[in-house]
C-alpha cells in the first residue's frame, strides 16, 4: 500500500511514518513524500486558511496511493488569549472521495512572534528567528517553535503526530 504526503518537511513525514506503525492496517504502507503546494498562505491566519491549505495538500498529493495526507500549521483565533491567537495542526487525510481531518492541542504563540507573523506578514520560523528565540532557519523542520518555548517537553514531531492521529480515527478499522 503506498501513503502519499504532501510535504518534504522531514518532521511532518517522520510523524507519519512513527504513526502509521501503530495502525495494522497502515503499518506496511509505503510513505511517498510529495512535494505540492498549500494554495494559501506561507503563514496561515485562521483556522479555515489552515485547514484549507492541509486539504489541498491531501488532495494536490493524492497519485497512485490508497490515502493522502496533508499538514499545516496556522493560527486561529481564541479568545481570551493574550493575542487572541493560538497555533493548530491540522490534518487532512484524502481517500479519492472522503476527506478525514484532525487537529492538534493549539497553543498561543509568544506576543513578539504574532505581532511580526500579523504585522509583517512573516512566517512562524522568519518571525521566530526575527524575534530572537532560535538562530535556526529550518527551524519549522526541526524542533517548531513549540520545541523552543516548551523546552522540548513538546516538539513539532508530537505536536503534529496529535493531529495525524485525531484524523486517523476516521479510518481505524473497529
Amino acid at each position: 500500500m503506498q501513503i502519499n504526503i504532501g510535504t518534504k518537511n522531514p518532521v511532518k513525514v517522520s510523524a507519519l511514518q512513527e504513526i502509521i506503525k501503530e495502525y495494522a492496517h497502515l503499518a506496511d504502507a509505503e510513505i511517498v513524500p510529495c512535494d505540492v503546494s498549500s494554495d494559501v498562505s506561507d503563514q496561515p491566519k485562521s483556522l479555515e486558511e489552515t485547514i484549507i491549505g492541509a486539504t489541498n495538500r491531501a488532495k494536490n498529493a493524492f497519485k497512485d496511493c490508497v490515502y493522502s495526507f496533508g499538514i499545516e500549521s496556522g493560527l486561529m483565533s481564541v479568545p481570551s488569549t493574550k493575542s487572541g491567537l493560538m497555533d493548530v495542526c491540522v490534518c487532512a487525510i484524502y481517500d479519492g472521495s472522503e476527506l478525514h481531518l484532525g487537529l492538534s492541542s493549539a497553543w498561543e504563540v509568544p506576543q513578539s512572534v504574532t505581532n511580526l507573523m500579523i504585522n509583517d506578514g512573516l512566517n512562524m520560523t522568519d518571525a521566530a528567528l526575527q524575534a530572537g528565540y532560535s538562530t535556526n532557519p529550518k527551524l519549522g523542520s526541526a524542533e517548531g517553535l513549540i520545541g523552543i518555548v516548551t523546552k522540548g517537553r513538546l516538539t513539532r514531531n508530537a505536536y503534529t503526530k496529535e493531529s495525524i492521529r485525531t484524523a486517523l480515527i476516521h479510518i481505524d478499522p473497529v
